[in-house]
């Protein structure tokens, strides 16, 4: 069984984050993070919309009892 040496396992994660990974280019990463706050904006709009519908009919149904 391999011994674990840490020295190693630092320069095989710098190996890897150097040569291995591909990373994104600036307008890649520009364009991701548009389309992430875009969704984000719809979905906590929808969120709210149904959030107001169910407090709407919830207050109208407790006001006839």
């Amino acid at each position: 069984m391999a011994k674990f040496n840490i020295a190693n396992y630092f320069k095989e994660i710098y190996d890897e984050w150097m040569h291995k990974v591909s990373w994104p280019t600036w307008s890649e990463l520009q364009n991701s993070a548009i389309v992430v706050s875009v969704a984000s904006l719809i979905i906590a709009f929808t969120v709210f919309l149904m959030d107001n519908s169910f407090q709407f009919v919830l207050e109208r149904f407790y006001e006839m009892f």
